[in-house]
């Protein structure tokens, strides 16, 4: 896979004239896009159509997560727009994730249904405050080992829980992992923040990285820059 590839760039941006904006400063610099609640609700769909139509790869993460039906229905809204990934919750039970990837193999996009494990801004203690006993990488890997089991293409899960759970789901279940910051970058809002490197050697497919590109005085040379810390990283992973 291309390193370019391997990155998204989350358009984490209040509307469709700062997205497009963002996508042509990147220009051939990253060909994939995260599509959020932020800017899906701003917009709608059509801010999808048009990164579709525009040649670019989208994945919608807005984080399904209600009875099997509704989300099912919401799957083929999304997959009718073309999108290449989508997000739903792990927690939402083994039906939902069933009824969500049935749904996405019965259209002719039939895009990647990737479930969320633990948002990256959760620690130990927060999962005890809504009631969830253990640590965060258990519940991790008890969410993934659910969603392989449901048939989804891939977990979305913090780089820092990347390495059990590829050694626990094996290769054949793509990793997506969010609150990558390259060295010497703010952790925000994120509790678990990792390297574009350190992710990679971990074994995550894919890198979302949001504010490190965006924030960027150029974001192309920004989103170069990470696409080649992906390739160095993943040279030296089949070393």
């Amino acid at each position: 896979m291309n390193s370019k590839d391997r990155l998204i760039v989350a358009l984490d941006v209040p509307g469709a004239t700062q997205a497009r904006q963002i996508v042509q400063a990147i220009g051939d610099a990253a060909t994939t896009y995260k599509v959020g609640k932020q800017l899906f609700t701003a917009e709608g769909p059509q801010v999808v159509r048009d990164l579709v139509a525009s040649g670019r790869k989208v994945f919608l993460d807005l984080k399904y997560h209600d009875i099997p039906n509704t989300v099912a229905a919401a799957v083929r809204s999304a997959a009718e727009l073309g999108v290449s990934m989508l997000t739903v919750h792990a927690s939402g039970g083994s039906k939902m994730l069933k009824a969500a990837v049935e749904a996405a193999s019965q259209s002719p996009a039939k895009p990647m249904v990737l479930a969320v494990t633990v948002l990256t801004s959760l620690s130990d203690s927060d999962l005890r405050e809504v009631g969830i006993a253990g640590d965060v990488l258990s519940q991790v890997l008890r969410l993934g080992a659910l969603a392989r089991a449901a048939g989804c293409g891939g977990v979305v899960a913090s780089a820092q829980e990347a390495r059990e759970l590829r050694r626990a789901l094996g290769e054949g279940l793509a990793i997506v992992t969010p609150g990558v910051r390259p060295a010497g970058s703010s952790a925000g809002d994120q509790a678990r923040v990792v390297t574009p490197k350190d992710a990679i050697a971990a074994g995550a497919t894919y890198l979302v990285v949001g504010r490190p590109i965006l924030d960027a005085p150029d974001p192309a040379k920004a989103a170069q820059q990470i696409a080649d810390e992906i390739a160095a990283a993943c040279q030296e992973a089949v070393r």
